[in-house]
């Protein structure tokens, strides 16, 4: 009887945020979202993707944002280094060591890395993206908010992933999975960008097995 009574309470609160009220938006920009990981994935918003007029342009990124002399892509370098570059004027990076998660390497050279947008931006465009500003398209494209919007992975991961959603691409690193999937999620969550049936489908299957630990986002849209 308890265990009825604790689904019937998770399944009233997550009822709370599809309400008519809520329909197309799980928040305010600022504000905060937890779900448990399974709930947050059929939470998010169904769409068809459309990539009609998609240009890579249209996400401005790499900007140097707080004018420190470090772009957005050395940013994330620094922040995910394990063994810190030497750092030169203007934020030219030399030697450190970065983890690549998605194929379990250790990278000694900013120039092996690339930072992984882990919704791509093509796919952000299909999923909502086409219809902002192109001020929130660059926010989206440098966001420095959320450490689950940008990672640094080995160059060759990333381009072969390029722009697929996890119904088409998983990290070769299977135990990476879980990890990934639930970051999508959070991205996903965040900036309020819809997923398609085959995704949402891949997204509930492959996490099946994994922890169903809360999921919290602060909104940046």
């Amino acid at each position: 009887m308890r265990i009825l009574t604790v689904l019937a309470a998770a399944t009233v609160a997550v009822a709370a945020f599809i309400t008519p009220a809520h329909a197309g938006s799980l928040g305010e920009p600022g504000g905060t979202l937890a779900l448990p990981l399974h709930d947050a994935i059929q939470i998010l918003q169904a769409a068809e993707e459309n990539r009609a007029g998609y240009q890579r342009s249209s996400f401005r990124h790499w900007v140097d944002a707080d004018k420190d002399g470090c772009s957005t892509r050395n940013e994330v370098l620094l922040e995910e280094a394990f063994l810190a570059p030497e750092q030169t004027a203007p934020c030219r990076l030399i030697g450190g060591e970065w983890y690549s998660a998605y194929d379990n390497l250790y990278i000694s050279s900013p120039s092996g890395l690339d930072i992984d947008h882990l919704v791509p931006l093509a796919e952000a465009w299909d999923s909502g993206a086409s219809a902002w500003t192109p001020a929130e398209r660059e926010a989206y494209a440098n966001d420095l908010g959320d450490d689950r919007s940008l990672i640094a992975v080995s160059a060759r991961s990333n381009r072969s992933k390029a722009d697929q959603d996890p119904a088409e691409w998983l990290p070769p690193y299977a135990p990476y999975h879980c990890q990934y999937l639930t970051d999508w999620v959070a991205t996903k969550m965040r900036w309020q960008l819809a997923v398609d049936d085959a995704e949402r489908d891949v997204l509930a299957e492959a996490t099946a097995g994994c922890p169903n630990a809360p999921v919290e986002v602060t909104f940046a849209r």
